[in-house]
């Protein structure tokens, strides 16, 4: 098959165009920039732009199935730039691969959408979108989602995943700035540390992309469905945080704040930022960062398993050392 993969330049979707390489298909990189490294592993790069139709059917041509990976992941900025880009572009690709007779879909979610003030303890798929969001990437990414799901039709087969902390060697985000922030002495345990999160490695969030790929079809149980996928046990996000920090001989965090003073401190920062219209920086702290920092958010992944088989290939301690290995 002939697969476009949004953003193979990108963590993730490198890892899935490697993959579906491997498997023999000829795989296809959508996004602004063409990647030399990718060509290299037989990748061709196709430029453009989701909110521009004409880039996205041009890149279409050929095309029988699509990975949406791309999108804008930032905890803080402009709700036009994270509707355009996360929403709207999601919805340019979908109406682009209908009109190309397209029949396969794979989504790239996040747990985020579900995700309001309150903590989640193993729930399923049932769990309904809150009615507030403190993100809005989140937000974005769950009228996006809605829109995937909803897209589903006897000729067309989509599913959307939600992997949540995913990383392992080539993680150009998580990992680097927690390094960086512990080494300049900046991080401190929100709440009490016992907070349990979902974490996945990412050789285990590409195959679960396929996994979901391969299973749809006509009558297929995968379609139009969401699905949570993660490691096969949540983690003390602060113990695992911690083993990270040691195993690069870094001290651990023991210093801790309050949820309830980060939430503050967040609120403030986010008062400043909006009062002064200042969009592209990374705060310190938000009042969702605070209560994703804080609090537990874990889910079930039975359906994943049960509807196309999904399960860690690589172990919560094999994809720590890989990582560790990698830096």
């Amino acid at each position: 098959m002939s697969i476009l993969v949004t953003g193979a330049g990108g963590f993730l979707g490198k890892y899935i165009a490697k993959l579906l390489i491997e498997q023999g298909h000829h795989v296809v990189n959508f996004s602004r920039n063409s990647y030399p490294e990718l060509e290299e592993l037989g990748v061709e790069n196709r430029t453009g732009d989701l909110q521009d139709l004409a880039s996205i059917d041009n890149a279409l041509e050929g095309i029988t199935g699509i990975f949406h990976v791309a999108g804008k992941v930032a905890m803080w900025g402009k709700w036009e730039d994270f509707y355009n880009v996360n929403t709207v572009g999601t919805m340019n690709l979908i109406k682009c691969a209908k009109r190309r007779g397209i029949s396969k879909f794979v989504y790239t979610s996040t747990p985020s959408v579900v995700f309001g003030k309150e903590e989640i303890h193993g729930e399923n798929e049932t769990l309904n979108y809150p009615k507030e969001y403190l993100s809005l990437y989140a937000k974005s990414k769950m009228m996006a989602e809605k829109y995937v799901l909803e897209s589903n039709s006897e000729n067309f087969y989509t599913c959307a995943l939600r992997p949540h902390l995913i990383f392992g060697p080539g993680d150009q985000n998580i990992i680097p700035r927690l390094l960086d922030a512990a080494q300049k002495n900046k991080l401190k345990i929100v709440g009490d540390g016992e907070n349990l999160v979902d974490i996945i490695y990412v050789e285990n969030a590409a195959k679960a992309h396929v996994q979901a790929f391969d299973k749809l079809g006509s009558g297929s149980k995968v379609c139009g469905q969401a699905y949570f996928i993660a490691q096969e046990k949540p983690v003390k996000l602060w113990s695992f945080i911690n083993t990270i920090l040691e195993k690069k001989a870094i001290a651990p965090v023991k210093k801790k704040i309050s949820l309830r003073k980060a939430y503050f401190i967040g609120s403030v920062i986010e008062f400043i930022l909006r009062s002064f219209r200042i969009w592209n920086v990374h705060p310190p702290m938000s009042r969702f960062v605070a209560l994703q920092l804080s609090k537990s958010h874990y889910f079930s992944h039975g359906k994943a398993l049960e509807h196309f088989d999904y399960s860690p290939e690589v172990s919560i301690e094999q994809a720590i050392d890989r990582t560790i290995a990698s830096l």
